[in-house]
C-alpha cells in the first residue's frame, strides 16, 4: 500500500514514478523498501496512465453501494424502562495562578522602568 502511495505522490509531484523514485519517497518517509512489491508495482503500471487506471477502477466500483444512507433512528425507550443511577462528582479545587503575569511584565513595584 505505501507503493501505491509513493507512486501516486510521484505523479502529483511531476515525477515518471519509477522504481527509483518511489524508493525515494519510501525512503523519505522513514520506512523500509520492500523491493518485491516496487519491482511487481512498476512492472503492472508500465505503459499506462495513472488517470485512466482511475477511471477504470472508478468504472468498476461505482455501483457499489458504499453506505451514506444513514441509519435508522434508535428505538424509543419503552414504559418499563430502568433508571439510570446519576453520580454527582465533587468538583476539584484548583490551584491558584499568580496574578500578573507571575513576574513576567515586571512586579507590582516595578512602574515599567524596563521598558
Amino acid at each position: 500500500m505505501i507503493e501505491i502511495a509513493a507512486l501516486l505522490l510521484c505523479k502529483i509531484g511531476g515525477k515518471a514514478g519509477s522504481a527509483d523514485e518511489i524508493k525515494a519517497v519510501i525512503e523519505a518517509a522513514g520506512a523500509e523498501v520492500d523491493e518485491e512489491k516496487v519491482t511487481a508495482l512498476t512492472g503492472d503500471m508500465e505503459g499506462k496512465d495513472i488517470n485512466e487506471v482511475f477511471a477504470a477502477g472508478y468504472e468498476k466500483v461505482k455501483d457499489v453501494p458504499m453506505g451514506g444512507g444513514g441509519g435508522g433512528g434508535g428505538g424509543g425507550a419503552g414504559a418499563a424502562a430502568v433508571e439510570e443511577e446519576v453520580v454527582e462528582e465533587e468538583p476539584e479545587e484548583e490551584a491558584e495562578a499568580p496574578s500578573g503575569g507571575g513576574g513576567l511584565f515586571g512586579g507590582d513595584d516595578d512602574a515599567g522602568g524596563d521598558y
